[in-house]
Order: structure tokens, then C-alpha cells, then sequence
């Protein structure tokens, strides 16, 4: 019988440090051969869009497809959220489907998830770092508590267009990580202190002048997620050592790396590597405290799949979540 598990029960067993250790091993299986990540499949219907992202970890023992629509009219239409997502998690030895759980919880905190194991292998380590994070959404939350996680931090400074919302994320955010969290007036003043950075914003054009970014920043780019939108512009692109979750995902999906690329600026050999082949130790990560270091996430399945299973297990250890009759 499978397990149904919803938002809440997926938040009460998802820890952000756990969930880094089991995303990393999932980047680790993706570079060594033994995953199976196809690009995710989209289709329109006439009031919105539906992904379905599957995705299957061998030494894991992780096989899942999560599905995310976006119906923009769900507000005012249905007193639904815009976006909505579902993972059906499998036992990979029978092809079972031994739970389904929410998917929007476990979404935020894969993504943030993938930058902490970023920061963890391409921000400076020193102490008392200050982050700096743009946007003040739910993203934006689990990006901060993600680098809070994979380094030590003394401040965060968070600009986005609403105040309102900069103030309820340094008022949730402050006490949820015990830090000190600073609102910035402009994105100019983000960069003067920030050692990283992660933009977690809906802009379609860039956040800020590349050419204005600190030499040593390291920056975990991950709001814009289609060819013709970018956070990022060419001057900072080209400035970073870039290493993308995967190529192909950036080749096809991020106008931060195809935009400047289209403009003639760099090529495709200016992305240095994924970031998987940097955890198993095929590419070099940061070399030095000068380096501009920058990853692009566009979000994978393999997230998505460890994930799940972590929860999963943890819920199936606390006895939670309810199993039903299909």
C-alpha cells in the first residue's frame, strides 16, 4: 500500500543539512555513470504547463518521477497555488509506487539543497562570511539556510523590490538560523558585502552589474530557468568560473549562459564543469581566493528522486504519513 505523505509531513522529517549530504551523493552518482536523469518532458495545455522530471539512482536505490504544473490562473480561478508538484517515489526492485508526498516543500529545499553542496565545494572557506541574497520568496529562504548550513556565516543582506516581503524574511529568517540579517537598499550595497551570493529572484533581466561583483565571491544562480531569461548578466558570466548542475541543462534551459553565448561573448567551453565531476574529483573547484566562482542551477530530477527517498525513509522510521488502498 503506498504511503501518502503531505507538505507538513514532508517538512516535519526534511532537514536541510541531510538533504545536502544525500543531493551531493546524487550529483556523485550523476558524474560517475550511475544515474539515469532524462531532460525533463513538457507539455501545454491550454491554461498552463505540466513538467514530469523522472529520474533513477542506482547506489542510491532511488527511482521517482516528480510532476510540477503551473497554472497561472489557479489563484483567481481555483483558489489553488500556481505552481503544484507531486513526487511518486518507486521501489526500484518491483517498479511499485511505495509513496506519494507533496511536492512543494521538497522542492525548496532540493534547490536551496544543490547550493549548499555548491557553497561547500566552491565559496572560500573562512569564517564569518556574510551571504547575500536576492529575492525574499520561499526560495530565497532555503538558499540562505542552505549556505548558513555548508558555511559559517556572520550576517545575510537580502534586497528584493518588496519591502514588506524583506521584512518578513529578516523577521522568519533571523530566528529561524539565529543570524542577523541586514536589508539591503540596493543591489549595489549586496555586493560590497556579500562573500556569497545567491539569486533567487522571477527577473528576466539581470539583477546587477557583473563588473561591480568582489574578486573571491562565489555566486549560486538559480531563479531563471528559461533560454530567453537571465539574473545574470555577460560581464559577470564571463568573469566566474562557471560549473553548471548539467551542460545540457544549461545549454538548453539558461539564458545566463545561452544569452552570452548568442552574443558572441564566450562559448561553450567557457563552462568549466558540472558540478558532479567536481564532487568525484574529475575538475579542479575553486584555486585560489581571488577566484569569481558560479553555479547554475536549473534543477534536476536526481534532487528531486534523493530526495524523496530520504524522506521516505525518514517518515517510514517516525511513523508518519497514511497509508491507503489503491
Amino acid at each position: 500500500m503506498p504511503l501518502l505523505l503531505s507538505r507538513n509531513d514532508v517538512a516535519q522529517v526534511l532537514e536541510m543539512a541531510d538533504c545536502i549530504d544525500v543531493v551531493e551523493k546524487a550529483f556523485a552518482e550523476l558524474a560517475s555513470g550511475t544515474a539515469v536523469l532524462p531532460l525533463r518532458t513538457s507539455i501545454t495545455p491550454p491554461e498552463g504547463l505540466s513538467l514530469y522530471m523522472p529520474a533513477y539512482l542506482k547506489e542510491l536505490g532511488a527511482l521517482a518521477c516528480k510532476v510540477v504544473t503551473v497554472y497561472k490562473n489557479n489563484p483567481t480561478k481555483h483558489n489553488l497555488p500556481t505552481t503544484i508538484g507531486k513526487v511518486l517515489l518507486q521501489d526500484p526492485k518491483t517498479g511499485d509506487v511505495v509513496c506519494i508526498m507533496d511536492g512543494g516543500y521538497l522542492t525548496a529545499v532540493r534547490t536551496g539543497a544543490a547550493s549548499g553542496v555548491a557553497t561547500r565545494y566552491l565559496a572560500r572557506d573562512a569564517k564569518g562570511q556574510v551571504a547575500g541574497i536576492f529575492g525574499a520568496g520561499v526560495q530565497a529562504r532555503t538558499q540562505l539556510w542552505a549556505v548558513a548550513v555548508a558555511r559559517d556565516l556572520s550576517k545575510a543582506c537580502v534586497y528584493d523590490l518588496s519591502k514588506e516581503a524583506v521584512d518578513q524574511f529578516a523577521s522568519e529568517m533571523s530566528d529561524k538560523l539565529s543570524l542577523d540579517i541586514v536589508k539591503a537598499d540596493s543591489p549595489e550595497s549586496v555586493l560590497e558585502q556579500a562573500d556569497i551570493i545567491c539569486t533567487a529572484t522571477s527577473s528576466s533581466t539581470p539583477l546587477f552589474d557583473g563588473e561591480k561583483v568582489r574578486a573571491g565571491t562565489h555566486i549560486n544562480a538559480i531563479g531563471s530557468h528559461t533560454p530567453n531569461a537571465r539574473e545574470l548578466d555577460t560581464a559577470i558570466v564571463k568573469r566566474s568560473k562557471f560549473v553548471a548542475d548539467t551542460i545540457e541543462a544549461c545549454l538548453n534551459e539558461s539564458g545566463d549562459i545561452i544569452i552570452p553565448i548568442q552574443e558572441g561573448a564566450l562559448d561553450e567551453s567557457h563552462i568549466h564543469a558540472e558540478l558532479g565531476e567536481i564532487i568525484i574529483g574529475k575538475k579542479p573547484s575553486r584555486e585560489s581566493d581571488e577566484e569569481i566562482t558560479l553555479f547554475k542551477s536549473n534543477g534536476l530530477a536526481i534532487q528531486d528522486v534523493t530526495t524523496a527517498k530520504l524522506v521516505y525513509d525518514r517518515a517510514v522510521q517516525q511513523g508518519i504519513g497514511t497509508e491507503v488502498e489503491l
